[in-house]
């Protein structure tokens, strides 16, 4: 797995301005999200734990509302193209 590495100021400066760059910015945190939910999901299958089945719904909730931001984008990207 790739080592995460969070958004900088930069790019959030960047991803205000470039929807490209923005789309690009949310499709990879959105791959790093459900990596580390796999992760977690495999571990807490072993240590079944009420925090780790919390984390997992949250993070499930986040991965889903990025989705729709990266799918508003591009029908937004498709409608002015």
């Amino acid at each position: 797995m790739k080592k995460f590495v969070a958004a900088t100021e930069d790019d959030i400066c960047r991803a205000r301005h470039d929807p490209a760059f923005r789309q690009q910015l949310l499709t990879t945190n959105l791959d790093q999200l459900l990596t580390l939910l796999q992760r977690l999901k495999q571990a807490n299958e072993q240590h079944r734990t009420t925090r780790g089945t919390r984390q997992l719904r949250e993070g499930a909730q986040l991965a889903a509302r990025l989705a729709d931001i990266i799918r508003e984008l591009e029908e937004r990207r498709r409608a002015q193209g």
